[in-house]
């Protein structure tokens, strides 16, 4: 009886070969398996920490009434004449976003731009690394510089209370530059070269090409940029709460004091209220409400940079 082997008949395939093969598979599916355990952890704790703000929420709203939560304009729920009025935290939340985009947005795309199209590559490689270094200050460093430094020094200029504000929007405004300056620097090298070439073709100069060509094409992820450094400012809780104060009020001064929905989640967090009394579930409704808008956001910054995505070829 003849024996064969691989080397006699080319379509038989070696054992080593095929266990080799069936080795391969089912390392293949251990790590796929892996991986989706990853992921499917990930969205079970968003999912649980969904659940677990919602279910306290629906606790504090059988309490307090959806008209005392949302129509009135005070926020007093730790003194002894209770209001649940939401909107001096927004109104804070909001005004001190304000300050800080208006701070952030320039300075990113600026940096961006200069680091784009002006910038020399060993320049930028050292540049880009020094900017982003901002992201990596704790926050608290932030707000006791804001505090100790930048609210004494506004204060020979400028009337201002010892937390306020301005300062702190300032200082949330220069925490927020590195993840506007770095998502639009990625949204503006992404622009092909050659529309820049056919702008300096046709005679423009290279900041008419920068502000005509490059800016328009870059401009969906410029905007996202923009809106997740809105999305940080608004979700920002240490800055705030050391420079700002704990004063909920309805006003468009930047000068005085005010309360964030962080900095009161921050405040009630503390360990004084007792779990389950109305004042602990005021950490929930205001971090449903914080929850709401921050998502709001995400999905307008997702959308805008599908919607507005230039391709090209």
């Amino acid at each position: 009886m003849q024996n064969y082997t691989s080397q006699d008949d080319p379509y038989l395939l070696p054992r080593q070969s095929l266990d080799k093969d069936i080795s391969e598979d089912i390392s293949e599916r251990i790590v796929g398996a892996i991986l989706f355990a990853c992921a499917l952890v990930s969205v079970l704790t968003t999912f649980g920490i969904v659940i677990i703000i919602f279910q306290e929420t629906f606790g504090f709203f059988q309490e307090v009434s959806f008209a005392q939560f949302f129509l009135d304009t005070k926020w007093t729920p730790l003194f002894a004449e209770r209001h649940f009025g939401i909107w001096p935290l927004i109104n804070g939340t909001f005004l001190t976003t304000a300050i800080a985009m208006s701070v952030a947005i320039p300075l990113g795309l600026c940096s961006a731009i200069y680091l784009s199209e002006y910038a020399q590559p060993k320049v930028a490689a050292v540049l880009r690394p020094a900017v982003e270094l901002l992201a990596g200050v704790p926050t608290v460093v932030y707000g006791y510089f804001a505090l100790l430094f930048l609210t004494p020094l506004l204060r020979n200029f400028i009337p201002l209370e010892i937390f306020n504000s301005l300062s702190a929007g300032v200082m949330m405004g220069i925490m927020i530059t590195p993840t506007v300056g770095s998502i639009s620097l990625d949204a503006i090298k992404s622009v092909p070269r050659s529309l820049r070439e056919g702008a300096y073709a046709l005679g423009i100069t290279k900041l008419e090409t920068i502000f005509k060509v490059v800016l328009p094409a870059a401009l969906s992820g410029i905007i996202a940029s923009i809106i997740l450094g809105i999305s940080r400012a608004v979700g920002e809780t240490m800055t705030v709460l050391i420079a700002a104060g704990l004063q909920p009020k309805l006003t468009i001064s930047f000068a005085e004091s005010i309360a964030t929905m962080t900095a009161y989640m921050a405040q009630i967090s503390g360990g004084d209220s007792p779990r389950g009394s109305l004042n602990f579930k005021t950490l929930y409704a205001v971090g449903a409400v914080l929850f709401v808008i921050t998502l709001s956001l995400n999905i307008v910054s997702y959308w805008i940079a599908n919607r507005y995505k230039e391709k090209y070829e």
